[in-house]
């Protein structure tokens, strides 16, 4: 059973800095790309960031040369650095990842950048 479960929100000053983390199970990580989702208020969900197996990655417009993001085959772990973070970065960050073409998503971790 694929599970993806998401940790490291929380609430941060504008500007500050973030990492989150997501740790799978249930597949073989090695072989799927892992991405990032999030989803405001109001809003709807869309992509933040992803990395294939190859390494390449992906950035959402409003995130590019703030978020990285990462990827630790050995430890089936997938990571997103948020640096420069502003109040519109306040959501709800789910990890994603599309097996066999069924996609699967993690609970979330609520980012709250706020003064």
């Amino acid at each position: 059973q694929v599970q993806l479960v998401e940790s490291g929100g929380g609430l941060v000053q504008p500007g500050g800095s973030l990492r989150l983390s997501c740790v799978a199970s249930g597949f073989n990580f090695q072989l799927f790309t892992l991405g990032w989702y999030r989803q405001a208020p109001g809003k709807e969900r869309e992509l933040v960031s992803d990395i294939t197996v190859t390494g390449k990655v992906n950035y959402g417009d409003s995130v590019k040369d703030r978020f990285t993001i990462s990827r630790d085959n050995a430890k089936n772990m997938v990571y997103l650095q948020m640096n420069s973070l502003k109040p519109e970065d306040t959501a709800e960050y789910y990890c994603y990842t599309s097996v066999y073409g069924r996609h699967y998503w993690g609970k979330g971790t609520l980012v709250t950048v706020s003064s």
